[in-house]
């Protein structure tokens, strides 16, 4: 077996600089897992709107998600600064991914689509599952989809920007995506061809079932899709999960 070639001094500073950051921002991802660790599931009912509680955690998780990309540009200008050959190439790469991982802003014509629950008085006078007028993660998961489909170049819900990993999920009678919770009507966005967006949009099975329930009567579920001529999709700023993330072949 050949000897294993010797570090270089550049490459071993990058560690020393690396290290100690990487470790800071595993610690805040380990708290922001933590507290996201016991969400109920959202076919499970809603529960009261404790509007204090929500916005303390919004507020809670605003600040680690600017705490995280603050972290994230230091660690990108120290790595900068150090010269080393591996680190460029590495940083290349990264360039090359930054627009399909929805780290750049999008903008462009869009198709726009708003769902809501019943009112509580309809629900109270249906005669079936009053869980069936309201909106579960699945109807908007089924949104998003048809949108990437449809050939969408950037999908937003609530204004933020969805990357490969985002998750949709329930905290109590909340919507929560990448920590933040969100109360209906939730605002679903693909930029992309607006035709394309409406026909996969319309065709979708999932869909279709949805908006069955819209002609309840007595008020059923909201269902409405709007054509945008533009609209901007920010780029993601938030923690990047990379607990599936392999290492690119050489």
């Amino acid at each position: 077996m050949s000897p294993q070639p010797h570090s270089s001094p550049g490459r071993r500073r990058a560690w020393r600089v690396a290290t100690p950051l990487v470790v800071l921002v595993s610690g805040t991802l380990f708290g922001v897992s933590a507290q996201q660790s016991d969400g109920l599931d959202l076919r499970g009912g809603r529960l009261t709107d404790l509007a204090s509680v929500v916005r303390a955690e919004r507020d809670e998780a605003g600040d680690l998600t600017a705490e995280v990309a603050s972290l994230n540009a230091e660690v990108e200008a120290l790595s900068s600064g150090l010269g080393d050959r591996s680190v460029a190439r590495v940083q290349e790469k990264i360039a090359t991914l930054v627009d399909p991982a929805g780290l750049t802003e999008k903008a462009g014509a869009a198709v726009q689509v708003t769902l809501d629950d019943a009112s509580f008085e309809a629900r109270a006078a249906y005669e079936d599952d009053p869980n069936d007028l309201i909106v579960h993660q699945q109807d908007i998961q089924a949104v998003a989809n048809a949108m990437w489909n449809a050939g969408a170049v950037a999908v937003t819900i609530q204004g933020q920007r969805l990357i490969s990993t985002t998750g949709i999920k329930c905290e109590g009678n909340q919507v929560t995506l990448h920590g933040l919770p969100y109360s209906p009507p939730y605002v679903i966005v693909g930029i992309g061809d607006p035709a394309q967006l409406q026909a996969e949009l319309t065709i979708d099975p999932t869909l279709a079932i949805y908006r069955t329930y819209t002609t309840i009567p007595g008020g059923g579920v909201l269902w409405e899709m709007t054509e945008l001529e533009t609209a901007v999709a920010p780029a993601y700023t938030g923690l990047l999960d990379l607990t599936y993330a392999t290492p690119m072949p050489e």
